[in-house]
């Protein structure tokens, strides 16, 4: 009877869909692989804010592994590792499969820009006897969020001598940071009446930077000691602004959150999070079957526009390259149209994470969990799918095969209710070739905040669906 009874209850775990707590029955070992791997990542985020940032990082990481300038390559063979930064703010690396790119390449592709304030291209001013940058936010965010928060300048400014001046201040211990100030309570009340989205307005989210005057300044001393303190340290004045590309980004570093530290609240998780292990199972390769690309896209946050977007055919001719370098040299279109069709993707993008204290925005039964491992999201888009890519079923089917010989845990579901909100990412782009696509990442927490959070778990398990998937397809 126990045998006919336990019998039936195997039967019926096969027939629902069960998406447990990745926590309660991972080993000793996975759990020692997990949080090795979630301190990488941690370390690797807190130098890597900004898309200039993570490129340079990702190629320092990349050489050192062997891998090399495709421009630097006439002819390409199995087992070759390559890249190409797209404008210093995108990046595309591959290793050479021992099948023909004809065949077809699997490829990982995020993003690395992150939600953020820009200066505006005339920013400093004073006002009240201090000094301020003028800012336009990037992304979508809360702008309430950002107040009250310490800041740090990342980015470069190019002067009128062709010089390129990095920037970054506010993430030592022993540099000053930047703030944006708010109303106290006390004075609050006109201001606590209005919408959230209307009570700090966009052309309020400007950063206190000084408060200082220059000496004998004959007009405007407190932003002109701002002026002579960049002139004095980076030899920039005030019309090399126009030039820069400077970002102001939360200056704190990822930390581990919970008694149990199964948690980790950073700047920038999204699309980082994705960006990482998308990079990081690229530079395990060696030798694999098929031809393995990981890109890391810039823009997607207002749109993948630009030249270092996802839309943008510099990714486009990479793969080109690929193709030809790998055929003595010989290139024709079709044979490239037909490859890329054959080709098959990750769009490796986080998703919301169900957040109990506002389920009313999420189908409980169609949404993401924490620690439940990587988010297969079969369609994104908003309100009736539209701006979506959706993966085809047989594709789906041949993933979700992948992931589970490999023991790859997996969960799905929608980023939302229907007519709650929605979102994209890069993967309607790549689709439009005709390869098959599915987005695939971690759920987030908070996400767009200065500060989200992910589980350790979800990026270690990322991390190997990846690879699973680069090796496997």
């Amino acid at each position: 009877m126990a045998e006919k009874k336990t019998k039936k209850s195997k039967e019926s775990k096969e027939l629902f869909a069960e998406f447990p707590n990745l926590y309660k029955d991972i080993s000793k070992d996975d759990l020692e692989a997990c949080m090795n791997y979630a301190e990488e990542y941690k370390a690797f985020l807190d130098i890597s804010k900004t898309e200039r940032e993570f490129v340079e990082n990702a190629i320092e990481a990349a050489t050192d592994l062997g891998f090399v300038d495709i421009e630097s390559k006439k002819t390409l063979k199995a087992g070759d590792k390559v890249f190409s930064s797209i404008k210093d703010k995108g990046l595309v690396l591959a290793v050479i499969g021992k099948k023909p790119v004809s065949e077809g390449i699997n490829i990982l592709g995020a993003h690395i820009d992150s939600p953020r304030l820009d200066l505006k291209p005339n920013p400093v001013y004073e006002d009240a006897e201090a000094a301020y940058f003028k800012t336009h936010y990037y992304g979508g965010i809360k702008k309430y969020q950002w107040t009250t928060i310490p800041l740090a300048i990342h980015g470069v400014i190019f002067t009128k001598d062709g010089v390129k001046h990095k920037i970054t201040i506010g993430e030592k211990d022993e540099d000053p940071i930047f703030y944006i100030t708010d109303l106290l309570p006390h004075l609050g009340n006109e201001q606590m009446k209005k919408n959230a989205s209307e009570f700090i307005s966009g052309e309020d989210l400007n950063v206190v930077i000084g408060g200082m005057p220059l000496k004998d300044a004959e007009k405007e001393p407190y932003k002109a000691y701002v002026l002579k303190y960049l002139n004095d340290n980076y030899g920039i004045v005030e019309k090399d602004f126009v030039t820069g590309e400077i970002e102001i980004v939360p200056a704190m570093k990822a930390r581990d959150l919970g008694f149990d530290r199964a948690f980790i609240a950073a700047y920038g998780h999204d699309d980082k999070v994705c960006a990482y292990p998308a990079l990081t199972a690229l530079l395990t390769q060696e030798r694999p079957s098929k031809t393995c690309v990981t890109m890391l896209t810039d823009k997607e946050e207002i749109g993948s526009y630009a030249n270092s977007g996802a839309q943008s055919v510099l990714y486009e001719n990479f793969l080109m390259e690929l193709l030809a370098k790998t055929n003595k040299g010989t290139f024709d279109l079709l044979t490239y149209r037909k490859a890329i069709a054959a080709s098959k993707m990750l769009s490796t993008d986080v998703s919301n994470a169900f957040d109990p204290k506002y389920a009313s925005v999420s189908d409980s039964r169609n949404t993401a969990y924490m620690s439940k491992g990587i988010k297969l999201e079969k369609y994104v888009g908003a309100r009736g799918k539209s701006g979506t890519n959706e993966a085809t079923g047989d594709f789906v089917a041949e993933i979700v095969s992948v992931f589970d010989k490999n023991s790859i845990p997996w969960q799905t579901g929608e980023l939302g209710k229907v007519d709650a909100g929605g979102g994209g990412t890069i993967s309607a782009y790549m689709a439009k070739h005709g390869m098959n696509v599915i987005d695939a990442g971690v759920p987030v927490w908070s996400m767009h905040a200065p500060y989200e959070v992910i589980s350790k778990i979800d990026i270690y398990y990322t991390y190997l669906a990846y690879k699973a998937f680069i090796e496997n397809i």
